[in-house]
């Protein structure tokens, strides 16, 4: 027997993350000599803030190395409350907080938690891979519902998905990888939907600092949703701390109760050390979000003039994140057969169909690169479509 045999059928039919894969292909290219400009990457090219550094260093000096509390730290779950109070205008108490290894892992358990076998749960395409595969884990069914080309919640389409086993929903504002913040109405949808169908909505909002106009708007703020919401966030991306591995969940008591088990049979706790830095990050100063939005705010105006001048290439401004998602089914090709076009010339993008199937009309660019490195890859890209 090989041990390939051992691998149950629900992992085995998992596909893997097509941002990995990405970031593979590309290193791969980079072992052979081969200078590749990589628009895959999801995460900031920026430093951690030395606040947040310096204070991980002194805990680790002082001897913070041993387990700390599975929740979480009593200091940064008061922070995470505070913060929550303070920039979204939703009301929790510290012990309605938990503290996880990354925000993936607190939209793991909390999938794991408000999953039954057979249970379905609602997904919007274009949509962050990962949702579905934690779905599938979990050993319920991801329903996958078509938004708009505009990449909108198309309300019809989100009803018709419904059905007596749907479980919950799961939604990304600012979305990856689209960049699109959703709108009063669209939240209003979401919230009748959810609230007549007794529905467990799962926000995943870790781009939420990462916006270019309106402020995103937390779904736990609409009337009758905080008592169905889990409210999703983390470090990773507005404190460049994706390598930290620092998220957190707030619910009510008993849903985090729930989720608590999970976590303390699978990853136990979030390190102590990187908890503290987490503090420090909230509560020192906020001056390298503003600059790191800033840049990337202008850089985002450098992508989509220079994909929309490129020959069967459209794409509006993204409202938050750092992700282009132009359509690119005016070349002629699909996205996968573009996206390996590309790295002939030493570019890497992420064919759209990683994030839906009926996506592949679509690539993903992440703008989390330099401004030369840009402006290269836009001219590579110019090269291959031009012939």
């Amino acid at each position: 027997m090989m041990t390939s045999d051992f691998v149950s059928p629900r992992v085995a039919a998992l596909p893997p993350s097509p941002t990995i894969a990405v970031a593979k292909k590309a290193e791969e290219l980079r072992r052979q000599g081969i200078d590749v400009v990589d628009f895959g990457p999801g995460e900031p090219d920026f430093d951690t803030p030395e606040h947040a550094r310096r204070a991980a260093i002194e805990a680790i000096e002082a001897g913070m190395t041993h387990y700390p509390p599975g929740r979480g730290l009593p200091e940064l779950r008061e922070s995470i409350a505070e913060k929550l109070e303070r920039e979204n205008g939703v009301r929790y108490d510290p012990m309605e907080v938990i503290v996880t290894p990354g925000a993936k892992q607190a939209i793991l358990e909390a999938v794991f938690v408000s999953s039954r076998p057979g249970d379905e749960v609602v997904i919007f395409d274009p949509g962050w891979g990962s949702y579905d595969a934690i779905v599938r884990l979990a050993g319920a069914t991801p329903v996958h519902v078509q938004l708009h080309p505009d990449f909108t919640i198309d309300t019809g389409a989100l009803r018709d998905a419904l059905s007596p086993r749907t479980r919950s929903v799961i939604v990304g504002t600012p979305s990856n990888p689209t960049g699109h913040v959703l709108g009063g109405e669209e939240l209003e949808i979401l919230a009748d939907v959810c609230t007549a169908n007794d529905l467990l909505l799962i926000s995943d909002e870790i781009y939420e600092r990462i916006s270019y106009g309106e402020t995103p708007i937390s779904p736990a703020t609409l009337a009758g949703m905080q008592e169905r919401t889990v409210t999703v966030n983390g470090f990773s991306k507005a404190y460049a701390m994706t390598g930290w591995r620092l998220g957190y969940a707030a619910a009510p008591r008993d849903f985090v109760d729930a989720m608590l088990k999970v976590h303390e049979h699978s990853v136990t706790a979030a390190a102590s050390f990187v908890q503290v830095g987490g503090i420090a990050a909230l509560r020192g100063p906020q001056e390298p979000i503003r600059m790191m939005v800033e840049e990337f705010a202008r850089r985002r105006e450098i992508v989509v003039e220079g994909l929309n001048r490129l020959p069967g290439v459209s794409v509006s401004p993204p409202d938050g994140a750092f992700y282009a998602f132009p359509d690119i089914s005016g070349t002629g090709l699909s996205g996968t057969e573009l996206a390996f076009r590309l790295l002939e010339c030493g570019v890497a993008v992420t064919p759209g169909a990683g994030f839906g199937d009926d996506w592949d009309t679509h690539i993903r660019l992440s703008f989390a690169t330099g401004e030369d490195r840009i402006r290269a890859g836009l001219e590579r890209m110019g090269e291959i479509l031009s012939r």
